[in-house]
């Protein structure tokens, strides 16, 4: 079968079902779970699917508000390497803000400081990984707690950071778009992030490749105030090179 053929396969399995999964595309079409992997990240390239935990969808699992629980098992390989790879920024401060959502959330699981750090956070799975790790003292935005991401949004979470100054902001992106800019799906939380960014002396956006291209429902600032961008290598090699181009650090985790 030739990968014309396959694509095709795929894409009709697609319009009768609405999604697919990996291991059956594996043994339907007797290729190896690779080379499908390859074949969803072509089709989603050319805007023909959504990449998904093992498979693929005709619905973009950003395009609303999903649970935080259930993002976390979407692209969890990529989202560790890009905590990794954003630890050494981490070590050139001693204040940092961590966003919500989940690729944030990986860094601070990794985050293992020799020095005291202070982390300002709006999440409460950020606040509650770090609250007794050594040499860390979290300073958590209070406020309504949203339940999708599990994290707090609004006046109150906003008014704490009137009286803070911070180094490094690391804030998630649902939409990664040369003209929207950076956007996430809750509104709310985009007003709070708009506020994060304002106080921070560096923005640091930590998405992965399946980001670039898309637009969330909340527009949080224009590309020109991001410093840095950590990605993994599905970041369209096009999509790199405007950014770099406009004078954005892109980092490729590996």
């Amino acid at each position: 079968m030739t990968i014309t053929e396959r694509h095709q396969a795929i894409l009709k399995q697609l319009q009768e079902t609405g999604r697919v999964d990996i291991q059956k595309l594996s043994e339907n079409l007797q290729v190896t779970g690779v080379t499908i992997r390859k074949d969803l990240k072509l089709l989603e390239e050319r805007n023909l699917l959504f990449r998904t935990k093992g498979g693929g969808s005709l619905q973009n699992p950003y395009a609303s508000e999903r649970p935080i629980n259930e993002k976390e098992f979407i692209n969890v390989d990529q989202k560790r390497k890009i905590a990794k790879a954003a630890l050494p920024l981490t070590t050139q401060t001693d204040s940092i803000i961590i966003g919500s959502g989940t690729t944030v959330y990986e860094l601070s699981r990794c985050l293992s400081p020799t020095k005291h750090l202070i982390v300002i956070t709006p999440a409460l799975k950020v606040a509650l990984e770090l609250h007794n790790r050594p040499n860390v003292e979290v300073l958590q935005l209070g406020g309504l707690i949203h339940q999708s991401s599990a994290s707090a949004a609004g006046t109150f979470a906003e008014l704490i950071l009137d009286h803070i100054s911070c180094d490094v902001l690391f804030l998630g992106a649902d939409g990664i778009d040369p003209d929207f800019g950076i956007s996430i799906t809750n509104l709310n939380e985009a007003s709070l992030n708009q506020k994060m960014i304002n106080v921070a002396r560096k923005v640091v956006i930590m998405a992965d490749g399946s980001k670039f291209g898309r637009r969330g429902l909340g527009r949080v600032c224009n590309l020109d105030t991001v410093q840095s961008i950590i990605t993994d290598s599905g970041a369209p090699a096009e999509s790199v090179k405007a950014l770099e181009e406009r004078g954005i650090n892109v980092v490729i985790a590996d």
